[in-house]
């Protein structure tokens, strides 16, 4: 698959900010959402999460619904053009993971729809493998405007941790950061959207390549294998296979890091085993240093960082690779590059 895609706009809804350039400017500036929440904790005390602050509260799927519609119409005010002629590819957590606020995939996406008033892409269609969800989306999105099923394509992503189930199940397993437990995650919720389109025009960020596979020794694997990163390295090499390039001419990474530890060894692992030769210094980015985990909705809204970055003439380099791997061991890997 040679199919190159342009970022044509983006769009956020985080809890540090309610759009995407207010959004980046926080992040780049280290800020945060953290709070308490409702939820408590092992010991009685309050669980530090990361919610969105909506003008009204909005609980389950709705309120789903409407974090992805506000991502989106950020990004079709952008691109007008767009309205009517986008397929909507919706990435959302794992099916099967305890307390998803979702009761009906397909009636959310229904619901996102009418809240931003287009009718439905014939295409449009729902990938639900939790954080690296979007890489699955960006591979269908080229696939489409390939085969000319679509003028653009819309990979929106939406997700939230903070229900009462998600809340208690990440707890029971120690993964949720607290007094207790410096090796977790701080649970968060988010939407993001990125608008593609055939490559077309210079000077915009540009999918190059993108890799997918999958590794044993994933988080919960019950052999106990040691990780060695072989699913990171794999999508690793894909995507610099496509792009043609070597890692050691990459310009800075995003990554999902959460806070376990578990995922700074695989991102660690991949790089040592791929980066070879003389190279400038590589920064390494994560939106979980600000919002926690957003699970699905983390791929796109890397992608807007990385889209305003450029924009903004802040980006630690080019091209970006962007990854995000889940519990299950699905890994997902791209680079884009602002193209000359």
């Amino acid at each position: 698959m040679t199919t190159l895609l342009d970022i044509v706009s983006v769009g956020m809804v985080t809890a540090v900010g309610l759009d995407a350039p207010s959004a980046c400017a926080a992040m780049r500036a280290r800020l945060d959402g953290f709070q308490e929440t409702r939820f408590n904790g092992p010991q009685g005390e309050w669980v530090v999460g990361a919610p969105v602050l909506l003008p009204r509260n909005w609980l389950g799927q709705k309120r789903l619904a409407h974090l992805a519609a506000g991502a989106i119409t950020e990004a079709f005010q952008h691109a007008p053009e767009a309205r009517g002629r986008t397929a909507l590819i919706l990435c959302l957590g794992e099916e099967n993971r305890p307390g998803r606020p979702i009761r009906n995939a397909s009636n959310l996406l229904r619901d996102i729809a009418e809240i931003v008033e287009v009718e439905p892409h014939s295409r449009s269609r729902i990938v639900q493998y939790g954080r690296p969800s979007g890489h699955a989306a960006l591979d269908y999105a080229r696939r489409m405007i390939s085969a000319g099923e679509a003028s653009y394509v819309m990979v929106a992503g939406v997700d939230s941790y903070l229900t009462t189930e998600t809340i208690s199940y990440y707890l029971d397993r120690k993964r949720l950061l607290g007094p207790t437990n410096p090796n977790g995650f701080i649970p968060g919720e988010a939407a993001a959207a990125v608008l593609c389109s055939a490559s077309r025009k210079p000077d915009r960020l540009r999918l190059f390549g993108l890799g997918l596979a999958r590794e044993t020794a994933s988080i919960y694997n019950k052999e106990d294998l040691p990780l060695r990163g072989d699913g990171m390295t794999s999508a690793y090499r894909s995507a610099f296979s496509e792009t043609g390039i070597e890692m050691n001419q990459l310009g800075y990474r995003i990554s999902d890091l959460v806070g376990e530890q578990y995922w700074f060894k695989q991102t660690t692992l991949a790089s040592l085993r791929i980066l070879r030769g003389r190279h400038d210094f590589q920064d390494l980015w994560s939106p979980g240093e600000s919002i926690g985990n957003v699970g699905a909705a983390v791929v796109p809204l890397m992608i807007g960082m990385a889209q305003i970055a450029a924009i903004k003439g802040y980006a630690a380099g080019n091209p970006v690779l962007i990854e995000a791997s889940n519990s299950a061991g699905a890994c997902g890997a791209a680079v884009l590059g602002v193209a000359a």
